[in-house]
């Protein structure tokens, strides 16, 4: 199973936007590899949540490991059948540790979306 998590430019540290987030890192539970990649989102003028949503999607993601998300995100996520969990910790890493021993929560609150503010 693929897990993605918006991370900042640290790299290591959960982002708290997702939409405009700088990097996703993506954890294959089966093979214990990473790596990140670039949001194609992070800067663009509108509908970053969506677009962000859908590399994710496209990327092969079953999960999102993540602080908070907006609704358009969620309608692109439930349409793939995607899993988001909320974020427990600071760290990426003890997030995806978290997510392994089946510690972390369904995010339950999507919030209406920031829509082109930065």
């Amino acid at each position: 199973m693929k897990v993605a998590i918006p991370v900042d430019d640290t790299k290591q540290a959960v982002c708290v936007s997702f939409g405009r987030t700088p990097y996703f890192l993506f954890f294959d539970t089966e093979t214990k590899e990473s790596h990140i990649l670039e949001n194609p989102a992070a800067e663009a003028e509108g509908g970053a949540g969506v677009t962000a949503a859908q590399f994710i999607v496209d990327n092969g993601a079953e999960v999102l490991l993540t602080i908070r998300c907006g609704e358009n995100a969620k309608t692109v996520f439930d349409a793939a059948e995607l899993k988001v969990y909320k974020t427990e910790s600071p760290s990426a890493e003890e997030n995806i540790q978290l997510f392994l021993e089946d510690k972390l929560s369904v995010l339950e609150k999507f919030h209406a979306g920031f829509h082109g503010l930065r």
